[in-house]
């Protein structure tokens, strides 16, 4: 066992590392023909899409490579004013969580969709680590189609990781708590005996990728960090890293971190499956939130669930296993083949590789230590492991493979990325990232069939590699060149929020499938108005209701009077266009709510309460002509009980409101 001293000498020496500048020795580690590696011309597109988390800024944002271009950030779990996403009327549902309207989380997990243990190009999966949940994006819009929220859980961190068809997307608690079904009002020193690990198999519908929690597993209380579905001859499961197998409640730096091995949890998903639809699992009554966004009437509808089917792993002896991993496990990656599966212990000086055809035999063998871990059978470490990686680094956290027989391990603290041959186990090459490399990132790197050209290591400490920016400064990315023997430096370039995992996709793959318009015929929302002829103010009450158009360069109607303190206002904006790349935006004076940015054929409402009387300007905030300055308008806003009649214009044209609805 590791002593207390010694730990806090450990975690010194590592945060000392991680706050320090260049490695030493380290000059200039930028090849010379950089820049015509990640050159692309104006008018080109770049290889590959890298969709990358966007950690606590809650969003997704997509890049090219290989030439670091931000090409898009993509909203998902926390409002966005610039998009409008949470502010409008159609899209704050998606926020919905059972806590109510949560705008902000953790996006720290990034996965595509499967079909034979490669990416299809269909959906984007990405985890909410905060309040858990999971989200689907659409590859077709590059836009969040749904949200689920994850009972049981707390931190949902090992997630969102896909079997190889996506059969399921599976989702691990970062922090055990006491379950849903339970009075969680317990004392936190209670923890051994109260506290449990949910792990969420979500099933997808391979036609509209629709989310649902098919089971859970009920588990230990322990810490779930990363996760990895088997390939090939490992098809059938599911392998996870742990820690705090101790089970501490308070300073975990030091009490979780007291045993010299964890766990690598191996879970054969296949069976959890079979039991489930022999009937099995336990339902259990909870409440969580599913959230789905729908493109024809552009409005998203949030449904509360209550209820989920849960097996109990101690109840059910063939259908969990322990792996000893040293220490601290973070990364759990397989291999291509599917036949290695690599353990990543934070705090270790060796990176151990397990073998699943070893795994299988020590199960048929019962080659098991004497005690079980909290009634769990424990695979002896030497029964299990293929071999191990000796003095790889110091600190190693993520694993990706280039389907060429070479692996490719981060190291945060001696901040460096490390190439290795799996079979032999013996180092290839290292390269020094600036500073302190997290995740790192191959195309394809987990799937069965990387593309092997780039890897972009994703930095966690910025220092001096940009121009500063104050005290808070740019998050780190850098571009490695792999086809050859040796990794070459290429390219740095800022990300967005902290990024922690990402995936790229040949642009190939989704370029020519997506949508650029939405046809204004096949609008359903119930508030579209689908010519100027249409548009009309209605009064309902102290609702206004807005049916307004948006065209190069007007919006009709642009003169509204007759609105009274009060009232809510909703404009509903219906963009006319029907050309790619002419959105419009939409802004009122005083709102307190964001803007709307309306695509063509779509509608988005904005509602608005004004504070005051008098004039309020409208206008169009995207520019789209020559005459965008002159695309706005105004609101005249009367005392309550004011005689001023609801009237509406464009032009000189003056209408009365439509009928008043009561």
């Amino acid at each position: 066992m590791i002593t207390k001293k010694l730990m806090a000498g450990v975690l010194t020496v590592a945060v000392l590392l991680a706050a320090s500048c260049k490695p030493r020795g380290v000059g200039n580690a930028v090849s010379a023909d950089a820049a015509s590696k990640v050159y692309v011309a104006p008018g080109k597109y770049d290889e590959f899409y890298n969709f990358v988390s966007g950690g606590f800024s809650g969003q997704l944002s997509v890049y090219g490579l290989p030439s670091g271009r931000l090409l898009r950030v993509i909203p998902v779990f926390s409002v966005d004013p610039e998009k409008g996403w949470g502010y409008s009327e159609e899209t704050k549902p998606m926020l919905n969580t059972s806590h109510g309207f949560v705008p902000w989380d953790d996006l720290h997990h990034v996965e595509m969709s499967m079909t034979d243990g490669t990416a299809d190009g269909k959906w984007v999966f990405v985890n909410g680590n905060n309040t858990p949940r999971l989200a689907r994006v659409d590859l077709k819009t590059f836009r969040t189609a749904e949200i689920l929220e994850l009972p049981n859980s707390a931190g949902n961190h090992s997630s969102p990781f896909s079997t190889e068809n996506s059969e399921y997307i599976v989702a691990g608690t970062r922090f055990s708590v006491p379950p849903d079904d339970v009075n969680g009002d317990v004392p936190i020193s209670s923890y051994k005996e109260n506290f449990k690990g949910h792990i969420s198999f979500v099933s997808v519908d391979k036609t509209n990728g629709e989310m649902k929690i098919a089971f859970q597993l009920k588990t230990p209380g322990v810490n779930f960090d990363l996760s990895h579905a088997g390939k090939g001859k490992s098809h059938d499961w599911f392998f996870f890293s742990t820690y705090n197998t101790e089970q501490a409640n308070t300073l975990l730096e030091v009490n979780a971190s007291q045993r010299d091995k964890d766990f690598i949890m191996a879970v054969n998903w296949k069976k959890a499956e079979e039991y489930v639809k022999a009937g099995k699992g336990k339902k259990q009554s909870v409440k969580y939130a599913h959230n789905k966004y729908d493109e024809t009437t552009h409005t998203a509808k949030s449904e509360m669930e209550n209820e989920v089917t849960v097996l109990d792993i101690t109840e059910f002896p063939d259908l969990v296993y322990f792996i000893p991993c040293p220490k601290s496990p973070h990364g759990c990656d397989v291999d291509p083949s599917g036949e290695y599966i690599v353990g990543s212990g934070k705090l270790a000086a060796l990176l151990p590789v397990f073998s699943f055809d070893k795994i299988q035999k020590a199960i048929a063998d019962k080659a098991f230590e004497p005690e079980k871990y909290s009634g769990i059978p424990v695979i002896k470490y030497e029964a299990a492991l293929y071999g191990e990686v000796q003095k790889p680094g110091l600190g190693p956290l993520h694993t990706e493979f280039d389907g060429k027989g070479n692996a490719y391990t981060s190291f945060f603290v001696s901040s460096e990325v490390v190439k290795w041959n799996i079979k032999d186990l013996k180092v290839l090459d290292r390269q020094p990232t600036y500073y302190s490399v997290g995740h790192l990132m191959i195309p394809g790197g987990d799937s069965k069939k990387p593309f092997g050209k780039y890897l972009v290591a994703y930095n966690k400490i910025t220092k001096d590699r940009y121009l500063p920016t104050g005290p808070e400064l740019s998050q780190s990315a850098q571009l490695f060149d792999i086809s050859g023997d040796k990794m070459q430096l290429i390219l740095d370039y800022p990300t967005i929020g902290e990024p922690h995992y990402a995936q790229a996709v040949p642009a190939a793959l989704i370029r020519e499938k997506q949508l650029k318009i939405f046809d204004i015929n096949a609008n359903k929302n119930p508030y579209v108005t689908k010519g100027e002829a249409e548009s009309k103010v209605v009064r309902q009450g102290n609702q206004v209701h807005v049916y307004m158009t948006a065209v190069r360069s007007h919006f009709a109607p642009d003169n509204i009077e007759g609105v009274q303190m009060g009232d809510e206002v909703f404009f509903h904006v219906t963009n006319l266009e029907q050309d790619w790349d002419v959105p419009h935006g939409f802004g009122v004076k005083g709102a307190a709510n964001g803007e709307l940015l309306i695509m063509p054929g779509e509608t988005l409402t904005l509602k608005w309460t004004p504070d005051r009387t008098g004039i309020f300007p409208i206008y169009c905030t995207d520019f789209c002509s020559a005459l965008h300055q002159e695309m706005s308008g105004y609101v005249r806003v009367s005392p309550k009980g004011s005689n001023v009649p609801i009237s509406y214009s464009l032009g000189n044209k003056n209408k009365p409101a439509a009928p008043a609805v009561q």
